[in-house]
């Protein structure tokens, strides 16, 4: 009989072999139903999102979910050998998502199937999601109205099975800073360029009042900018991109309103949707990876954990360095220290509800 380390294994390989690229996941998708149905898990599915819940499922209690992403990036220029073929060679399988987040979605399923069937003090939901790699509208975010009540998650991505509580999210802003054209040998006009200059001025020396304790201060950073048409004409627009990475300490809206009553400028913000993270590192969650050896720390990548409305915790096989590299790949060793890793997680979850056992 195979082991649960050799089954992940052959279902990450079909999952390598099999393009699901974000937004084109359907495969993959149909991968993870006919699996999951095979054990006998009741797989619901929506759009290439997957996903089912554990047996004897019960409102009253606290509903765990565990989630990672089978959609990945488009294959780096380097590679030197075929994306989709998942060869293994030693300690390597090499493939096309095998790190991010191939690895995590296997262990995850594993470690759900063990304890599926298991009298937990809370639920488990497992859901392997789509368009993470690109927040598509098709993704997550559509899933999460449909998987009923969560009260926190495990999500499943490339941290060497480190603890990453917290993770800062992104705004994008659009600003247009409005002048009047003149001639510049006259000194006519009023130069949006200067106007730009000075609110991108005001953005660098800018101080939100509150910081998070887990994330720090939210970060600014003027990344574009756009004016003119020609050297003798004074410039009537003048565009520029701020990227702000965001904290608990103030919703994005908030944000965006503070820099608006700031500037001069017009400020548009592209989405507000990607927000930040923060688990308090006394959560049972921070607490059962801590009595399994994690090490918390706050992740410099983000996640749908940006779209989750409840606790976080990120945590899976793999390095984040390797994540959308050519010749991508996973340790097999890897795979097996995140089933059981995970499985420990668990495990410790329980200890934290008050549950000395698991039956």
């Amino acid at each position: 009989m195979k082991t649960r380390t050799a089954i992940a294994i052959d279902l990450l390989r079909q999952m390598i072999a099999t393009p699901s690229v974000s937004r084109n996941e359907t495969e993959t998708a149909d991968l993870l139903y006919a699996f999951l149905e095979q054990q006998g898990a009741a797989p619901q599915r929506l759009y290439n999102n997957v996903w089912c819940r554990s047996e004897e499922f019960d409102p009253a209690r606290p509903t765990l979910l565990l989630n990672s992403h089978h959609d990945t990036v488009r294959p780096a220029a380097g590679y030197t050998r075929d994306p989709h073929e998942p060869a293994i060679e030693g300690d390597r399988l090499y493939g096309l998502g095998s790190n991010d987040a191939g690895a995590s979605a296997v262990s995850l399923i594993q470690t759900f199937l063990k304890f599926r069937c298991a009298p937990l003090p809370f639920n488990l939901l497992l859901a392997i999601t789509a368009e993470e790699e690109c927040s598509g509208e098709h993704g997550f975010r559509a899933t999460l109205p449909e998987l009923g009540k969560i009260d926190m998650g495990l999500v499943g991505e490339p941290t060497k099975m480190q603890a990453a509580i917290g993770e800062r999210g992104l705004v994008v802003l659009d600003c247009t800073a409005h002048g009047k054209s003149g001639h510049a040998a006259r000194n006519e006009g009023v130069n949006a360029l200067y106007i730009a200059t000075d609110d991108i001025m005001q953005l660098r020396s800018f101080r939100f009042e509150r910081t998070s304790k887990l994330l720090g201060p939210i970060g600014i950073a003027v990344t574009q900018i756009e004016a003119g048409t020609q050297h003798n004409v004074v410039p009537d627009t003048c565009r520029f991109v701020v990227d702000i990475r965001t904290t608990d300490a103030y919703t994005n809206e908030e944000t965006v309103e503070l820099l608006r009553t700031a500037l001069q400028s017009e400020c548009t913000p592209r989405s507000t949707r990607i927000r930040a993270s923060a688990l308090d590192t006394n959560h049972p969650m921070a607490r059962a990876a801590i009595a399994g050896g994690s090490e918390l720390f706050v992740s410099p990548t983000t996640s749908d954990m940006a779209l989750m409305p409840f606790p976080t915790l990120k945590m899976g096989p793999g390095d984040s360095a390797r994540s959308h590299t050519a010749d991508e790949y996973i340790l097999l060793s890897e795979i097996e220290e995140g089933i059981a890793g995970y499985e420990k997680f668990i495990e410790n979850l329980v200890k934290e509800y008050g549950w000395k056992t698991l039956g």
